[in-house]
């Protein structure tokens, strides 16, 4: 098995094995934010968030791993299509990036961002309120 396939195979059991914490919040000053965190397969925590925004939805996406120089690709999803892919760095002092776009999409429009870099994968989905 080469040395490609067993890393391919090592992030997969990661990604399984890693706690599914995720929470879902709502509130704050406005009751149209949806909001989810989660743990990525290398221990790194993601966060996705979506809200209304003239007849679009804001969407951001952080990553927070606590290393900056990082490299991780990112994509964005709305009702499974792809809509934009772009590569990210984490930047000093916190060890994370950020993500934002404003995208076609209304109440109901589920939306999904996933990052990686090697083995590492951050997978976070939210439905727009």
């Amino acid at each position: 098995m080469t040395s490609h396939r067993i890393s391919a195979l090592l992030a997969a059991a990661a990604f399984v094995a890693a706690p599914a914490t995720s929470a879902v919040a709502r509130g704050g000053g406005d009751k149209n934010v949806v909001q989810r965190s989660g743990r990525c397969s290398d221990g790194s925590t993601w966060k996705l968030k979506v809200k209304p925004d003239d007849g679009r939805l804001q969407t951001e996406f952080e990553v927070d791993q606590n290393r900056a120089g990082a490299t991780w690709h990112v994509t964005l999803r709305r009702n499974g299509a792809v809509t934009v892919r772009a590569t990210r760095t984490t930047h000093a002092p916190s060890g994370s990036f950020s993500f934002e776009r404003r995208i076609a999409g209304a109440a109901g429009t589920k939306v999904s961002a996933t990052a990686t870099r090697g083995a590492a994968t951050c997978r976070g989905a939210v439905t727009a309120a």
